[in-house]
């Protein structure tokens, strides 16, 4: 099935949820777009904000637009069960799950009449979410940004396609047209992209991490171990750098402990997101902006709909 009769949209492209970027009026205009739109639910501090966010989203929605909400579901996400709760009572389109087993999240999306949409960075994962229930898989591969697969896209896609029933919606590498028709000839049903958007006029970052993603091209875009304990892409600004991208030694030590390993990345996890989230959002020198490769496309910081506009026409 294609992305765009799974989502009743016009254009076969999911807005990717990026951790502080996206917000519901990129979302919106995505929706007036003929694509549909996603946003990280940490993005929002309290339930209460959550709720809001998707009764404007509801609210706002358009024939042939489409939103839905990203879940971390892995134990360092201390507000996954409440944050499902909410989804499931409000209601969306569909939940994108990242890091962890998505089994909890399937049955109750389902119950309330959600799709869910998977991302997974092998054949064996895409299998597991497979059986397990899921509408679609989210190819996340090599191109990616944030945290990315280890695949490239036309090895990945292949591959699923050629072994999974359900739709595959390739995830990285896509900054242009061009890049979206390759996804599709390789047998994706859609694509989600995610970087091209930081340097939107509705995102609610720093004009400094805009504008950054307009200097900086593929070249510059670097591995860390250093936000959230899993390998992150990050711009190589002087910031990072001076700090380095791998684990410290102590960071090393105690993630070999058994017994520790799953308290220190939790721990490094809430650290890392408030590292990223105070660069994102205050001028400061500690600069760790997340983006991918496509970046190499941005030369303008634009509207999401002019976006939109360059990445279909």
């Amino acid at each position: 099935m294609k992305l765009t009769d799974l989502l009743n949209i016009k254009y076969p492209i999911i807005q990717a949820p990026m951790f502080l970027v996206s917000n519901t009026a990129m979302v919106i205009e995505a929706m007036k777009s003929g694509i549909a739109g996603c946003i990280p639910a940490l993005n929002y501090r309290s339930l209460e904000d959550l709720k809001i966010a998707m009764q404007e989203l509801k609210e706002a929605k358009v024939e042939g637009g489409s939103y839905g909400f990203n879940l971390i579901v892995n134990k360092s996400n201390i507000k996954y069960k409440d944050q499902l709760r909410v989804l499931c009572e409000e209601g969306c389109d569909f939940i994108i799950t990242s890091l962890g087993s998505p089994e909890e999240t399937i049955n109750q999306a389902h119950k309330a009449g959600i799709k869910v949409f998977c991302d997974v960075v092998d054949l064996k994962f895409a299998k597991k979410v497979e059986s397990l229930g899921a509408d679609a898989i989210i190819a996340v591969n090599n191109k990616a940004g944030g945290h990315r697969g280890h695949l490239p896209p036309e090895t990945l896609i292949k591959e699923l396609a050629a072994n999974c029933s359900i739709p595959i919606i390739s995830a990285g590498g896509v900054g242009c047209k061009a890049d979206i028709d390759e996804m599709l000839s390789y047998g994706a049903s859609g694509v989600s992209v995610g970087s091209p958007f930081i340097a939107s006029i509705e995102a609610n970052v720093t004009q400094e991490y805009k504008q950054a993603c307009v200097d900086y091209g593929a070249k510059d875009i670097v591995m860390t171990e250093r936000i959230s304990g899993t390998p992150c892409t990050v711009i190589n600004t002087p910031y990072v750098q001076k700090i380095g991208t791998k684990q410290t030694w102590l960071e090393s030590v105690l993630n070999k402990n058994k017994r520790l390993k799953k308290w220190v990345k939790m721990v490094r996890f809430m650290i890392g997101m408030n590292a990223t989230k105070k660069a994102a959002t205050q001028a400061t020198y500690k600069t760790v902006w997340v983006a991918g490769p496509s970046i190499e496309y941005t030369s303008d910081i634009l509207s999401t709909k002019d976006i939109i506009k360059n990445l279909t026409q």
